[in-house]
């Protein structure tokens, strides 16, 4: 068993910092005391999302393979106790609590005022103490299931979906976060079991704590409540995943108003600081390229080929990496011919210095100002050691972030046809 230590890590651009405790439990905990604030947040999070279906530790000779959606699936289940309701524990408090699944994590959470020591008792209590019988699980099924629906005749999740599956051959990320109805079917509560003791090992987790809170008050909880695990050496991979694209054009019906679609490039994945450098170059090329202040946008909107809901996004995890374009349109695939124009353009003649270094000051800006964010710094820390590096690493390599590193990544990495265009287009009721 190791020994508790503490460190500090400190943020050299804007001198803010957090403390990181190894704790002897196999946790690590991040702290971010932040005096005058009022509030607290915490996140207590596993490496455990909807893609991670295949795994083995270091005593398994093989890997299993389990059902969609049971990440999303187990995050329902430790809400219930067999003998407490978390959220009226919570409510005893004046907490707020909640909980989410998303592709590559999963992640239990509290918002309060005050007593934040009784809130995070009740968070690493009920996380750590699972609860599942064939009949609660039935019930859950159930109740999944018409989740499930209701996402099915969603016609934005519906053209997403689309989008993914145009993309990907066989990364799990093209799959439905809560599965489908026939794979939550498979799910018992042996699974269930099986997969909490994989998946919320401690040495796989993460707790993140910013606001209104010492360390020293912390530690002694921590001590108390989080039982020593051994490190069991998870391994999870993912079925081999081509470079290229299943198909271009994926055109389904649904009863709107306005058409829809998603506009998706698949990029080749990228692993701890080569994703931030990554991440970050897409997010300029998407901005510079695309946002509301850039001449291709404002010709889009003057021809009436976008409204307002149009937007771009970087959409990456473990063995994924997309950059994303959404938005309502009666004419997608125009919307499409222009942005692949413009990429092409940027690609020989280089990205807009000027627009460049304007989305650079206003991105350093933002980022700074998230600083002064309770909920901003809780999640920072937390999907900082989830991507395996540390909470400041975002900034520290936009402020040295060049022009030169963006345009190499527009000419290396974006392929224009390695692009998927999903489209949902209106039907009569």
């Amino acid at each position: 068993m190791r020994e508790t230590t503490i460190e500090s890590i400190l943020c050299e651009q804007t001198g803010d910092s957090c403390t990181l405790i190894h704790h002897k439990s196999g946790l690590d905990i991040y702290v971010c005391e932040m005096p005058g604030f009022h509030t607290t947040e915490a996140l207590f999070g596993t490496k455990y999302g909807s893609i991670n279906t295949q795994f083995k530790t270091a005593q398994e000779p093989d890997f299993c393979t389990v059902p969609e959606g049971i990440a999303h699936f187990l995050e329902h289940k430790l809400f219930e106790n067999e003998d407490s309701d978390v959220f009226a524990l919570y409510a005893k408090t004046g907490a707020e609590g909640n909980a989410f699944t998303s592709f590559d994590k999963t992640c239990y959470l509290f918002r309060c005022s005050d007593h934040y020591l009784d809130s995070l008792e009740i968070l690493l209590s009920f996380v750590q103490s699972p609860y599942f019988t064939p009949e609660n699980v039935a019930k859950e099924q159930g109740i999944i299931g018409q989740e499930i629906r209701m996402c099915d005749d969603d016609p934005g999740w519906r053209v997403f979906f689309h989008m993914l599956q145009g993309l990907y051959h066989n990364h799990p990320v093209k799959i439905d976060i809560a599965g489908t109805v026939e794979s939550i079917a498979e799910i018992t509560d042996q699974l269930l079991y099986r997969c909490y003791h994989t998946f919320y090992n401690l040495h796989n987790m993460v707790l993140s704590i910013a606001g209104n809170c010492k360390v020293e008050e912390i530690l002694p909880l921590a001590d108390r409540l989080l039982k020593p695990y051994e490190d069991i050496q998870l391994e999870t991979v993912f079925p081999e995943e081509p470079a290229s694209i299943v198909q271009s054009e994926i055109v389904d019906q649904a009863p709107i108003g306005v058409p829809l679609f998603h506009l998706g490039i698949k990029c080749a994945p990228k692993n701890g600081m080569e994703s931030v450098h990554a991440e970050l170059a897409a997010y300029f090329i998407i901005q510079i390229l695309t946002d509301s202040g850039s001449p291709l946008y404002q010709s889009m909107m003057q021809e009436q080929l976008i409204n307002n809901t149009f937007s771009g996004e970087v959409f990456n995890g473990d063995g994924y990496f997309t950059i994303l374009f959404e938005g309502e349109s009666t004419q997608p695939r125009t919307v499409r011919e222009k942005i692949m124009e413009a990429i092409q353009t940027a690609q020989r003649d280089g990205l807009d210095p000027e627009r460049f270094e304007e989305v650079k000051k206003s991105t350093y800006g933002s980022m700074v100002r998230e600083l002064n964010s309770v909920s901003a710094v809780a999640n920072a820390m937390l999907n900082a050691h989830m991507n395996g590096v540390t909470p400041y690493a975002v900034l520290s390599v936009l402020s040295q972030f060049t022009l030169e590193e963006a345009n190499r990544y527009l000419r290396e990495e974006v392929h224009p046809a390695n692009s998927t265009l999903s489209m949902m287009e209106s039907c009569a009721r």
